[in-house]
């Protein structure tokens, strides 16, 4: 893995590429991580990452790939990928989606697992009731992320 490190709102924001996707992102700088992508991947995930950080970018193209993962983590994070811009939805309703209704804190836990978030949304992903709990990047940094969408998705719904 070659990772690389962007300055972005949020902080320091690490990314990595094995070749053919990225395979992990990260709150912070990784030790090894370089501050210019080495590839032509490299390259379309750090500019991808500094379009959305922007506003510009409602939706990555990146190829991603988690090498890792329960067979219930893999499902929500599919699920994670589902969830339009702009918008969320609680645990709950992502354990409804993948098949266990009962398992709210599953989600949770398969949320901070997440290897690569901000591309695969798990900032989407709520309390009941809308509350903003838990994030492996800090809350500041959930906030930052879900206030960024929503204004994006509101001046594209009213242009």
């Amino acid at each position: 893995m070659r990772w690389t490190v962007l300055d972005s709102p949020i902080g320091e924001f690490s990314v990595a590429t094995d070749g053919t996707s990225v395979c992990g992102t990260h709150f912070g700088r990784v030790a090894d991580a370089v501050d210019e992508p080495v590839d032509d991947l490299g390259r379309q995930a750090v500019a991808e990452l500094r379009s959305y950080f922007a506003g510009a970018l409602t939706g990555f193209t990146v190829p991603v790939r988690i090498p890792r993962g329960s067979d219930f983590e893999r499902a929500v994070w599919r699920e994670m990928t589902r969830i339009p811009y702009g918008e969320t939805l609680t645990y709950g309703e992502v354990a409804s989606l993948v098949g266990d209704p009962g398992a709210a804190r599953a989600v949770g836990v398969a949320c901070n697992r997440n290897p690569v978030p901000v591309i695969v949304p798990c900032h989407r992903i709520v309390g009941a009731g809308g509350k903003l709990v838990g994030f492996g990047g800090g809350l500041d940094r959930k906030v930052h992320l879900l206030e960024l969408e929503a204004r994006v998705a509101l001046e594209h719904a009213w242009s």
